[in-house]
């Protein structure tokens, strides 16, 4: 009778697990060169683009200000909007096209003259969530917002074998278990599936501060988990190219 049991509820956590979605992000980087642009930017996510998306079911949506923003000759805004319908994600750029609320909403953003633009770009991605991290998470941090640190990491690899290394080293590796026992609170770890730096990984993790920023990465490069890890031959060279945006939360940020 005990057997059974066990059998009978293990088949249901199988049965659960299986039966949970993994989510997908859309990532976008608005790239601008002044400070006009910027506050532009900022005012048309705040007041359409992030209300719009709210009236289309999507509960939580970043927005973060890169710290490089004053002195880089590129400035960057990140946008990053979760869900687990990759269908519906896929049409939610239309769908705002569309949307009347928005359009009027965004109309001084939406209308811009070509010799005005409000951007320099705009660089979007479309990500998977990890399959041991499927699903994103809203930091639990005490500080303001303005004195938060989100830190924003893309690692590629110098081939797509080395990438799927680098993946694994994240999940059955166990790198996100060591985040997670030093209280990183990442938001999303993730493939990308469509980018324009592919094959690459790329996550989120958050602080109270600089200074607790800091101190967590040098916990993790001391923490003797790491340091086995990292030493294992299998996982060496997976990564070729890394790229690290320190940012902070808009005011209106949801995550």
């Amino acid at each position: 009778m005990i057997n059974k049991l066990i059998l009978f509820f293990a088949l249901m956590t199988v049965s659960t697990l299986s039966a949970k979605k993994m989510d997908y992000y859309y990532l976008k980087a608005y790239h601008f060169s002044t400070d006009e642009q910027g506050n532009r930017i900022l005012d048309y996510l705040e007041n359409a683009y992030v209300p719009a998306l709210h009236g289309m079911g999507y509960q939580d949506i970043g927005v973060f200000s890169w710290l490089g923003n004053d002195t880089s000759a590129m400035k960057k805004i990140f946008v990053l909007v979760p869900t687990d319908d990759i269908t519906k994600l896929l049409k939610a750029e239309d769908d705002l096209a569309n949307h009347d609320m928005h359009l009027k909403s965004g109309m001084d953003y939406w209308t811009t003259a070509h010799d005005k633009p409000a951007f320099d770009r705009i660089e979007s991605s479309i990500l998977g969530a990890f399959h041991l991290h499927p699903n994103y998470a809203k930091p639990k941090l005490k500080a303001p917002k303005s004195e938060r640190v989100y830190e924003l990491r893309s690692y590629e690899g110098a081939s797509e074998k080395l990438y799927r290394k680098k993946v694994e080293m994240f999940n059955e590796g166990g790198e996100i278990d060591i985040f997670k026992a030093l209280n990183f609170n990442a938001v999303f770890y993730s493939k990308t599936l469509v980018g324009a730096h592919t094959p690459n990984l790329m996550y989120m993790t958050t602080f109270e501060n600089m200074e607790d920023r800091d101190a967590h990465w040098d916990a993790f490069r001391n923490a003797p988990a790491w340091k086995e890890l990292s030493a294992k031959e299998e996982y060496k060279n997976t990564v070729s190219h890394i790229d690290v945006y320190l940012c902070k939360p808009a005011d209106f940020s949801d995550i």
